[in-house]
């Protein structure tokens, strides 16, 4: 993805995996950034809870630059992410970047929060609120489309980026009769991949069926990159549910998943 990029690596539900984020660039950097390898910590002075935060468990980690980033990467940041779980194994992930450059120089990323799925059988899921949406499709060297259909299912590799995407997407596990609700907040586009058969068994890190049992939609900031100046702050927010899927021989009923909060 262009210019530089934060991605929150997480598996629900609810599995967090060790490398958090991906920050990159088209240079020299790695090809899904040096955050998602580097030591986190725990924030010592983490933003205050809000007044119904009673009832969940929250970690805050922190993440800065180091001299050694910045011989690759000439900017300096703070990067603040709180991961909240709720009473109902509802999860949240929260995101502050700052500018900490003493400079005057501003910088800009692109971000995504890279979760995911656990399905059933890949042949079996759709994803509802992205048709009729603008896509880029990586597959095909970014080139622009518009997604036709009532809904996307999987039948071969994909690897999209829908833009302008609605807060609200939902992921139906047929066989499971289980939906995944995905809200979102600073985060205006959606990326949708499963690698496929034969690009499953080519990567080293996946298991070569793997691809049947999974599904990536991120909650993304790609198509314009944030910029920010040195002080300024920039937030995103995601957040995860399962509920009981009225997905029946065929039908969603639309009001239970997308009008529930």
């Amino acid at each position: 993805m262009g210019k530089n990029c934060f991605f929150l690596v997480a598996r629900p539900l609810l599995r967090i995996q060790s490398q958090f984020v991906e920050f990159a660039n088209h240079g020299s950097l790695e090809k899904h950034g040096f955050a998602r390898s580097r030591v986190w910590s725990i924030d010592p002075d983490p933003p205050p809870f809000s007044a119904n935060s009673s009832s969940q468990a929250c970690v805050d980690l922190i993440l800065k630059h180091s001299e050694e980033e910045v011989k690759i990467w000439p900017h300096r940041y703070e990067f603040r992410l709180r991961i909240t779980l709720g009473p109902g194994g509802d999860l949240m992930l929260t995101s502050r970047i700052r500018n900490t450059n003493t400079d005057g120089k501003s910088f800009a990323f692109t971000f995504a929060y890279h979760t995911y799925f656990a399905v059933s059988d890949i042949s079996e899921v759709r994803v509802e609120g992205l048709e009729t949406l603008d896509y880029l499709d990586n597959l095909k060297d970014k080139e622009r489309f518009t997604e036709q259909g009532d809904a996307i299912t999987f039948e071969s590799e994909v690897d999209k980026v829908y833009l302008s995407t609605p807060t609200k997407i939902a992921i139906l596990d047929h066989e499971r009769k289980r939906t995944f609700v995905l809200r979102k907040d600073g985060l205006p586009d959606a990326v949708v991949w499963n690698p496929w058969d034969k690009k499953a068994k080519a990567m080293a890190d996946f298991g070569d069926d793997e691809y049947k049992h999974m599904l990536c939609v991120e909650a993304a900031c790609v198509e314009k990159p944030i910029i920010l100046k040195p002080g300024e702050e920039w937030r995103g927010r995601q957040e995860i549910s399962a509920v009981p899927s009225s997905y029946c021989s065929g039908q969603l009923d639309p009001k239970k998943v997308f009008q529930s909060d």
